[in-house]
């Protein structure tokens, strides 16, 4: 059952991963299906080495009136994550009891592809600390649908199951923030989204 609706003030709501895991696509699309609900929305991004599959994070406010686009440390309500290390690296946004979002992949970063550091183990448990962990493998069924770039409008589709966005909004986002002849498929991977537990 969606926690937030209209008579709440603000929802927010943090993705991050890699460059090139379609991150601020992810983000227009939530925004836009806000707006289409009727909530005033605000975004900000931070690309970092984005096209070097450099660290990125996006912020995205919605409700009855926002003024920043910034999310204060320790009162972001969501997280989707679309690698579970990036995860672990954005968890001081999170309140307390957050929902996080996060698909069961691994990406190595540099300083673990150079030798310096390890890829930390157990990182889901270390979630667990900091809220309700939804941790699902959003790239197999990616892979299911034929096309890997689906991986953030599956998140999506998990995420809009915890929001009061109606089910309209979101397919009419989706068709106005992606090219048409990938509108069926995104769609359906959505869709695919909204049938995960997490």
């Amino acid at each position: 059952m969606p926690k937030h609706d209209k008579k709440i003030k603000m929802t927010n709501t943090v993705i991050c991963g890699v460059g090139g895991q379609g991150i601020i696509l992810a983000s227009d699309v939530l925004c836009h299906a806000a707006f289409l609900s009727k909530y005033d929305v605000k975004k900000s991004e931070v690309h970092g080495m984005a096209q070097r599959g450099g660290s990125v994070i996006t912020h995205v406010r919605f409700g009855k009136e926002v003024h920043s686009p910034l999310i204060e440390k320790g009162t972001c309500d969501y997280m989707v994550a679309f690698e579970k290390l990036e995860a672990l690296r954005y968890t001081d946004y999170l309140k307390k009891n957050a929902d996080i979002i996060v698909d069961d992949r691994e990406i190595a970063p540099m300083s673990v592809l150079v030798g310096e550091t390890k890829y930390p183990v157990g990182i889901e448990k270390k979630l667990q600390k900091f809220g309700k962990v939804h941790s699902t493998d959003a790239t197999k069924v990616a892979v299911e649908l034929g096309n890997l770039r689906v991986v953030n409008i599956i998140l999506l589709g998990l995420l809009s199951n915890f929001l009061d966005l109606d089910e309209k909004c979101w397919q009419d986002a989706i068709k106005q923030n992606v090219k048409e002849r990938f509108v069926e498929l995104n769609i359906n991977a959505f869709n695919r989204g909204r049938e995960l537990s997490g």
